[in-house]
């Protein structure tokens, strides 16, 4: 098929390595050394995906895919350090340490009316399994956008292009290889990456393709729920969170992932504020090379319909903020879980991160400076910055905070009113009882 969606033959327009810019130091040593092997082994051995697109663009590429005639089980003979995965897609992961080099056999495009064992799709036309083997002929008409289906032939470091990806590179825009409504249905993911694709190059999405995602919104329903949490990671932990918001919300693909944060957003301009100073900070962090975590920005999409549901909590039971806090973020998230996966390693600190705000209230006694001890302090602190920026709290509560962290003990002592005669949480001395010396005589 072409780029209108049918069956083709087109050859590949073939760039010589002294016509692009791509090159061999922008390359993973470890992709390097699975592509020569490959090659060396007799198969033909391609770097395909973000990898070409990014080093095209001048970027540092940072993940590495490779496409081979190779056959899963044919690439793990050839590597020791190689485990198959998948059944949606079988591939194969070459490991050195940290870093994963995914190997991927050339798929063929199967038609719809074709009964193949290794080729499913549901009622909606999802693809459920893609296993048929094929050439990179047949291969590049199965991937998404024509920016990410350039091969770059480790043979003789040309780029095989059949889409006109690189002209579309070059004109910054986000198009889909195929009829844009069957892509989308085959796979409704291809919504959010091409938002992120978009937010990330500032690249322009295609009117064919704008067209299709307003129509297909409702199809994200239909995706597990977990592979939507990877997505989410993904959209909001490379970097450009603030565009990618919204990019989600002007295509109405974030109320099929947070439907109450949604909700909130349409209603109140503050939250609005609230949100966006949480993703620049992350995007900030991210540009700095700090690490960022995603328990953090599920809190802060949390927290308008937590405040509501926990005040809710405290009306039908008598419980303190802190509990009614930690409940509704609780029910909250498990309400999310049909809609997008959250692990419990990422719903439990949030929850403990939520119910400590209150506690920023307590700025005497040995509650106040126990505070200052708890494991989740750091991110709940950083997160009540984030309250008093948009006015939730009082400036003078962020700064007593601020400044007590650069304190000393016997300042920190000072701070909290301990020792202080009449302060809480210091302890008064009870004064001696004088005898009656009669008493004592008899």
């Amino acid at each position: 098929m072409n780029k209108s969606g049918t069956k083709s033959n087109k050859a590949p327009k073939i760039i010589a390595r002294p016509s692009h810019n791509v090159s061999r130091a922008d390359i993973s040593k470890n992709a390097l050394k699975v592509l020569y092997r490959l090659h060396k082994a007799g198969y033909q051995a391609f770097l395909v995906g973000g990898c070409v697109r990014d080093a095209i663009l001048g970027l540092h590429p940072k993940d590495f895919d490779v496409s081979t005639n190779a056959h899963p089980e044919e690439v793990r003979a050839l590597f020791g350090n190689c485990r198959l995965i998948g059944r949606r897609f079988r591939l194969a992961h070459v490991r050195f340490g940290r870093e994963v080099i995914e190997v991927a056999t050339f798929r063929a495009s199967v038609d719809a009316e074709e009964n193949h064992a290794d080729s499913v799709q549901d009622h909606e036309g999802r693809i459920l399994r893609d296993n048929v083997y094929g050439t990179v002929d047949e291969d590049v008409w199965r991937r998404d956008f024509t920016c990410n289906a350039l091969y770059y032939n480790i043979a003789d470091f040309s780029i095989w292009d059949y889409t006109d990806g690189v002209k579309d590179i070059q004109r910054r825009r986000l198009v889909l290889i195929g009829d844009p409504d069957k892509r989308m249905r085959e796979d409704p993911v291809r919504m959010l990456r091409a938002v992120r694709f978009a937010a990330k190059l500032g690249f322009t999405i295609d009117s064919s393709v704008d067209k299709a995602m307003h129509q297909s919104v409702h199809l994200l329903s239909n995706v597990p729920a977990a592979r939507l949490f990877d997505e989410f990671l993904k959209m909001f932990q490379a970097g450009f969170a603030e565009k990618t918001l919204d990019l989600l919300r002007e295509y109405k693909l974030f109320a099929q992932l947070f439907p109450e944060t949604s909700a909130e957003l349409d209603r109140d301009p503050s939250f609005v504020r609230f949100v966006q100073l949480a993703l620049v900070n992350t995007d900030r962090r991210i540009a700095e090379g700090k690490s960022v975590t995603p328990m953090f920005l599920l809190g802060v999409f949390f927290w308008a319909s937590v405040r509501k549901m926990a005040a809710q909590n405290r009306s039908r039971e008598k419980m303190s903020e802190a509990q009614s806090i930690a409940l509704a973020a609780y029910e909250l998230s498990g309400l999310h879980q049909s809609r997008i996966s959250i692990p419990k390693r990422f719903t439990a600190p949030m929850r403990e991160m939520l119910a400590l705000q209150p506690r920023f209230d307590v700025m005497t006694g040995q509650r106040g400076l126990k505070l200052l001890e708890h494991r989740r302090f750091r991110a709940a602190y950083d997160f009540m910055m984030l309250r008093a920026e948009v006015g939730e709290i009082d400036g003078s509560v962020a700064e007593f905070w601020t400044n007590v962290q650069e304190q000393n003990t016997e300042q920190r002592q000072q701070s909290f009113q301990l020792g202080t005669p009449g302060a809480p949480g210091s302890r008064k001395r009870r004064p001696r009882r004088r005898r009656n010396k009669k008493t004592a005589q008899s």
